[in-house]
């Protein structure tokens, strides 16, 4: 029975996927006009290369703040109910710490933090 709902499942998805595609090929309205195919929709014609290449150091250090950022969501509620769940949590969230602390001193180290080298 179980082979069976998740066969089921995935054909329903994947039907749902091809339907919702096709419908948006089908009813979405479509220009024949040249500015459309320009990189920016703005009526300004673009000024040099339009593809540029951004340096790596800026994807990292948002990286870095997303998993930054991402730690508040899990320390948050765990403050909220730190009286009731004891010392064994209380350990838990200080190895979750540790690890990214030791995690800011190898970005700190890689000069990741720098934001103009």
């Amino acid at each position: 029975m179980g082979k069976i709902a998740l066969l089921v499942f995935l054909l329903a998805g994947i039907a749902l996927i091809l339907i919702a595609v096709g419908l948006s090929n089908l009813i979405s309205y479509k220009s024949d006009n040249p500015e459309k195919r320009l990189p920016y929709e703005s009526g300004m014609r673009t000024i040099g290369p339009t593809w540029v290449r951004y340096r790596t150091g800026y994807y990292l250090f948002a990286l870095i703040f997303l998993i930054f950022d991402i730690e508040i969501v899990y320390l948050v509620p765990w403050a909220t109910v730190f009286r009731e769940i004891g010392t064994v949590a209380f350990v838990e969230i200080l190895i979750f710490l540790l690890i990214l602390g030791i995690g800011l001193v190898y970005a700190w180290k890689k000069d990741a933090l720098k934001w103009v080298n």
